[in-house]
């Protein structure tokens, strides 16, 4: 059986008990934020709920913004994983516009219900490069497979442009627009830039 050796720059393998506590400080975290709302959860509650000393969420986190910022990367993580293997219309096995569709309802909900996640992780609340561009891939995928003509990279960036964060909140919070409406129009959109092909 051969000896996995670690490359330069890999971070050391994860000890099982860190891998424990980690997991239950993200738990502790996620049940607060259920609980609270974003701005109601602080360390020593994680630490309180989790069962651990407030230093250890400071060890693994550094900050709050840090542990926001594992918050989003993880919920990030599951959001691909559906997306490349989960049930259908998110996942694959269904139609090309199915998907696309829902994937823009999903990216809707899940950065409406985390704008206030995204915000709290501070510097680090810039979603990644990697999550835009996993994202960003997905959309000219599937504009691809509908047989899209034209600049396929820009067209995912203006279909992906109101799904983010400040736009959300623009239209849905600033300018009370309704929820329903919002998703209207961007499945409006997704298929006048669908047939134009």
């Amino acid at each position: 059986m051969p000896i996995p050796l670690p490359l330069v720059g890999d971070e050391p393998p994860e000890r099982a008990d860190a891998a424990r506590n980690r997991e239950a400080l993200l738990a502790a975290a996620d049940e607060l934020i259920a609980e609270l709302g974003v701005d109601g959860v602080t360390m020593d509650a994680v630490a309180a709920r989790a069962g651990v000393g407030k230093g250890t969420v400071f060890r693994r986190f550094q900050s709050r913004g840090g542990l926001m910022a594992a918050i989003l990367d993880r919920s990030e993580t599951q959001f691909q994983a559906a997306i490349l293997s989960g049930p259908p219309p998110l996942g694959p096995g269904a139609e090309p516009l199915d998907r696309l569709l829902d994937f823009g309802h999903a990216r809707i909900e899940r950065n409406r219900v985390q704008g206030a996640l995204i915000t709290a992780t501070g510097a680090a609340g810039q979603r990644s490069y990697a999550a835009a561009s996993f994202n960003a891939m997905h959309v000219r995928y599937l504009l691809g497979e509908l047989g899209v003509h034209g600049d396929l990279p820009f067209l995912a960036t203006a279909l992906l442009a109101p799904l983010e964060v400040p736009i959300l909140e623009q239209h849905l919070e600033l300018d009370q627009m309704q929820l329903s409406r919002f998703v209207e129009a961007w499945d409006d959109l997704v298929r006048r830039v669908v047939t134009a092909a």
